[in-house]
């Protein structure tokens, strides 16, 4: 049975016409005649389980909700993208191109997920955040603030990742001492992210910079040699060794 139906009310996004919802009978917290936000077409919002999209909220594309997520506020799911079991999907975030929301995680705030990005578990990614590449964010981990996290990364277990840090490659990071951020530093007046991988290294990002540690001081030394910015560099790595837990310490 049908739980709701789209209206004549439209509304119009990259050329592609939305319709308001408005629910046909009662499930979950929704009630018979509630209204809904905007989907494309039925195949965008199952009419199983308690999934809905509601306020302003647009869901276009081939981007499919289900089970019992939610989107809301001013979110919008689009592309190939999928937000299933538990899931909370709002404020102004972006959930598109291949990516995945499900388990309990929320996004919100102006955070976005996409390319074949996951989040899952009871994970949080909000702020201005980024998950994006193959990442995964899983477990209770945060990504909040200015962060972002792409290419191969794991961000998962009680991880906390916010502020300007970048999270990136092969990192996997499960503990908040799996990665260390230092700036506004050097040159640029910019950040410098060390974090753990999967190989039990440490690898770091800065600006358009990403490598090993030791490729990281080769690098400024080639650059900064000699300068207030070769020691800047140097004492944030040293302090990163200190940091950063390997060999499977989650203290």
């Amino acid at each position: 049975m049908k739980k709701y139906e789209l209206t004549e009310e439209t509304v119009t996004v990259y050329g592609k016409t939305l319709y308001r919802i408005r629910a046909v009978r009662d499930f979950g917290s929704v009630k018979t005649g509630e209204f809904g936000g905007y989907i494309e077409k039925e195949e965008n919002l199952s009419h199983f389980g308690n999934a809905w999209v509601s306020g302003n909220a647009w869901v276009f594309d081939n981007a499919r909700v289900y089970d019992n997520a939610w989107v809301f506020g001013n979110a919008w799911v689009f592309d190939n993208a999928r937000v299933y079991d538990d899931t909370w999907v709002y404020g102004n975030a972006r959930v598109y191109d291949n990516a995945w929301v499900f388990g309990n995680a929320w996004v919100f705030g102006n955070a976005k997920v996409y390319d074949d990005a996951w989040v899952s578990g009871d994970a949080r990614v909000y702020g201005d955040a980024r998950v994006s590449g193959d990442a995964r964010v899983f477990g209770n981990a945060w990504v909040y603030g200015e962060a972002r996290v792409f290419g191969n990364a794991w961000v998962y277990g009680e991880a906390r990742v916010s502020g300007n840090a970048w999270v990136y490659g092969n990192a996997e990071v499960f503990n908040t001492r799996h990665f260390f951020v230092q700036g506004p530093i050097g040159s640029r007046d910019g950040y410098v992210t060390f974090y753990r991988t999967k190989d039990d290294t440490v690898e770091v990002r800065c600006g358009c910079f990403s490598g090993s540690l030791q490729e990281f001081v080769n690098q400024v030394e080639e650059t900064h040699g000699g300068s207030r910015y070769e020691k800047e560099y140097k004492l944030a790595a040293e302090l990163a060794k200190v940091c950063i837990r390997l060999e499977g310490e989650s203290r």
